[in-house]
């Protein structure tokens, strides 16, 4: 386990190796999940920094994560993006996980999208949806803010009564429905993962009140409000869960979908950029 002093260390010196490569200063955020890092592309003068060159900084293990930040500009705001995200179920401690937010308050990012694939609950979210998230469910079992508070990035106690900001996401909202993008609102549901649920947990969380279910994004989200930040978070529905269909579920899938929706994926987060941040 990565202990305080520890992650004090790691962030120095992840912040030295970033100031290396970059002097720029992103005031924006992103976070793309599984099938979404494509965005990061579209970046313009970017600066790419493999999560490798960041002692001490886990790396991305799964298909579909390209494991570097870049830094770049978007609609005349600076950005920068994780193009590949960290998991509880890679063997990272929810701790480590909030590395790259911490990095990103420390750089001077304010806003931030967190995004990612998920399974959808509620059966009007079909294969290919989005879902501005309202608000979370964390069920996986720990909380990256467990040990010693982080005194430079907030209370030991921060509330979590808007983590998704109710104020930016009915801009959000607004600007799909003035674009003509389907953009749906719904409740997240965090299990730790590496195996998709099971009917009967899917169960369980519908009566819980979750419309969507992920392996990510919670940790994002709770370091990202405990840093002061505010939060967007929209999860990309890639399949449905686990006994809402009769058939298997497949990582596979998760990818095919992504790379479908990108499209409008990429509609909705430049709408972030332009309009809403």
């Amino acid at each position: 386990m990565a202990h305080e002093l520890d992650l004090n260390r790691i962030l120095n010196d992840a912040l030295a190796a970033v100031r290396a490569r970059t002097s720029l200063q992103p005031e924006v955020g992103l976070v793309l999940g599984s099938g979404l890092g494509g965005y990061a592309d579209l970046l313009e003068e970017p600066v790419a920094i493999p999560y490798c060159e960041l002692p001490g900084f886990p790396v991305s293990t799964v298909m579909g994560h390209r494991s570097r930040f870049v830094l770049g500009k978007r609609f005349g705001k600076w950005v920068i993006a994780m193009q590949g995200r960290f998991h509880n179920y890679e063997g990272y401690t929810q701790r480590q996980i909030s590395l790259p937010i911490r990095l990103m308050k420390r750089l001077g990012v304010q806003k931030l999208l967190v995004t990612g694939a998920a399974g959808g609950i509620r059966e009007d979210l079909a294969s290919g949806a989005l879902v501005a998230i309202a608000d979370h469910i964390n069920y996986s079992g720990d909380n990256p803010l467990v040990g010693e508070n982080l005194e430079e990035f907030g209370p030991r106690f921060p509330d979590m009564s808007d983590a998704y900001s109710a104020a930016l996401r009915k801009k959000l909202l607004g600007c799909a429905r003035e674009n003509g993008i389907d953009l749906r609102e719904g409740v997240y549901i965090m299990f730790k993962g590496p195996s998709y649920e099971t009917p009967a947990e899917i169960r369980m969380a519908r009566a819980m009140g979750a419309d969507v279910v992920g392996m990510s994004v919670v940790p994002e989200a709770i370091t990202a409000n405990h840093c002061g930040m505010q939060v967007l978070g929209v999860a990309c529905v890639t399949n449905m869960a686990a006994g809402v269909l009769p058939q298997a579920l497949d990582h596979a899938e998760v990818m095919a979908t992504a790379e479908r929706v990108a499209g409008e994926f990429t509609r909705v987060v430049d709408h972030v950029l332009s309009d809403v941040f």
